[in-house]
């Protein structure tokens, strides 16, 4: 894995200390690698870009980091000592301040199965190894870009018992607060915004991963399980062999 990205490496003396680059006006971004290479390669593009960027080795030290420094992004391996980075993400999702940040697992794993289990714990996307740095800021970039467009500042939705606020990312079910990662989030709000119109897998895919992110289709189908463990099944229908829908005619 070393030899696949020295050719796209500038050399630097690896750093004692966890890496942090300041620029207040940019997202900040946490890379978890236990690779120091990787690290360096991220940190050096990233910087480049002019995000804020924090490293650590694994993932309970990225766990340390994530509480005060508060990511926007947390870029993350999956195989690591002390922690994999399955744990780290399914611990990241607990904190409160980070259940609307991003999660891109970057990792040699190329496993269906491994690429699920991400997803189950939250991930937003799921990128093989080895790093192509051009692709990855511009993936990055198009999140970004995608979460400023969609953040309309007077978009709320309000179907039964549901109230979906887009400003801060919000949802409730009854008055009882819900907690959703950003991906999910984007689902629901997406196919609420759509009642009654069936998508398929790819349409949902394009729509809300984006036309550049590369993932398996069975990724809608973990993320939907996910919501309808969250809120009342009867709201997202399976027509099936079609896609799915959001149903407001009951409701």
């Amino acid at each position: 894995m070393r030899t696949a990205i020295q050719n796209s490496l500038t050399h630097f003396t690896p750093s004692k200390k966890p890496f942090m680059s300041v620029n207040l006006q940019t997202p900040k971004i946490l890379v978890v690698d236990d690779d120091p290479d990787i690290i360096e390669l991220l940190e050096y593009n990233l910087a480049k870009e002019g995000y804020e960027v924090a490293s650590a080795p694994d993932g309970r030290k990225a766990l340390e980091i994530a509480k005060t420094f508060k990511p926007e992004l947390v870029l993350l391996d999956v195989m690591m000592p002390h922690m994999d980075g399955i744990e780290t993400a399914r611990q990241l999702r607990d904190l409160s301040d980070l259940k609307n940040s991003y999660i891109l697992f970057l990792t040699a794993r190329a496993e269906e199965y491994s690429e699920i289990a991400a997803f189950e714990v939250g991930a937003d996307d799921y990128i093989i190894k080895p790093i192509k740095p051009r692709a990855l800021m511009s993936r990055i970039k198009a999140l970004f870009r995608r979460d400023s467009q969609q953040n309309e500042p007077d978009e709320k939705i309000e179907i039964g018992s549901l109230v979906i606020n887009r400003t801060n990312y919000s949802v409730q079910n009854g008055g009882q607060q819900l907690v959703l990662p950003k991906k999910e989030f984007e689902l629901l709000s997406f196919l609420a915004r759509n009642p009654n119109k069936v998508f398929n897998r790819d349409e949902l895919l394009e729509k809300v991963w984006g036309a550049d992110v590369y993932v398996v289709e069975r990724t809608v189908d973990v993320h939907i399980r996910k919501l309808r463990e969250k809120i009342p099944e009867y709201y997202i229908k399976t027509l099936k062999g079609v896609g799915y829908m959001f149903s407001i005619e009951e409701n």
